[in-house]
């Protein structure tokens, strides 16, 4: 059964900004160390971060949850490189969370639905 469906787009341009205005103390806030490792191996870092930043955007809106924050939504690859996400801090633990991100030059778009785990 679907709880829950998000969306998001982010400028590429605007997420670059961000970590050129406030750097470490902006990625560490928003992204994970799992998330920043897999960053950094990535050619196009900015727009990789802008979809990443998109996802867990799109899971605030489709769980609808206040309290959550950014790191307890982590965005990672699983070993086929499909985008996975998980909610940490035990806040998933009834719940499934499938997301789908795609980015171009300027920039990228996830979608996220939330479904109860089977």
């Amino acid at each position: 059964m679907i709880i829950g469906t998000g969306v998001d787009i982010t400028e590429v341009r605007r997420l670059r900004q961000a970590v050129e205005k406030w750097g470490e103390d902006f990625l560490n806030r928003v992204f994970t160390k799992g998330e920043m490792r897999n960053a950094k191996t990535r050619g196009s870092l900015y727009q990789h971060l802008a979809g990443r930043f998109a996802a867990k955007e799109a899971v605030f809106k489709a769980m609808g949850d206040p309290k959550l924050a950014w790191q307890e939504v982590e965005i990672l690859n699983d070993k086929n490189g499909k985008p996975s996400c998980m909610i940490l801090n035990n806040k998933g633990k009834k719940i499934e969370v499938h997301i789908s991100i795609s980015h171009v030059k300027t920039y990228a778009v996830a979608s996220a639905i939330i479904t109860e785990k089977a």
